[in-house]
């Protein structure tokens, strides 16, 4: 396995989900609640433990989708967004990659490091990561702060 670890956004550590009619907004191709959503962990937590993994010679990345039936002028503004957002939220983390993907391309294929981790709250991408490779694995995103701290 290799020693990197990439993180989903939308549900996994921003709460996408809980912005006020956020399909409203898809709908109507606005990217606010890319921008405005809220962290789902205590961001602080989830820096110290993504820096220590940095340290400790992981690679540590974002791969997330753009939206369902998104234009390829709106990726372009959800791209954004989402890197906005982490700018926002997450200033003090050096990504070593970020991959914001049309919605349904499988992960795997545009990581660098496909047998490593993967934290995503869809079960879907969870077993497809777990089927692309035999080293790799996938995590819920259930207590991922005290999933993080045992990993070394």
């Amino acid at each position: 396995m290799a020693k990197a670890i990439y993180f989903d956004m939308d549900g996994t550590f921003v709460d996408f989900y809980g912005v006020d009619g956020w399909l409203e907004y898809l709908q109507h191709n606005d990217a606010t609640p890319y921008i405005i959503a809220k962290p789902l962990v205590n961001m602080s937590a989830f820096a110290k433990q993504v820096k220590r993994l940095q340290r400790a010679g992981y690679t540590v990345g974002i791969v997330s989708w753009c939206s369902k039936k998104g234009t390829d002028v709106f990726n372009e503004m959800v791209e954004e967004a989402k890197k906005m957002w982490l700018h926002n939220h997450c200033a003090s983390i050096e990504w070593d990659e970020i991959k914001i993907v049309p919605y349904g391309t499988p992960k795997h294929t545009v990581v660098k490091y496909h047998d490593g981790l993967l934290f995503d709250d869809e079960q879907k991408n969870r077993l497809d990561w777990d089927k692309a490779s035999a080293d790799g694995f996938a995590f819920d995103v259930d207590n991922m702060i005290n999933v993080l701290r045992r990993i070394h």
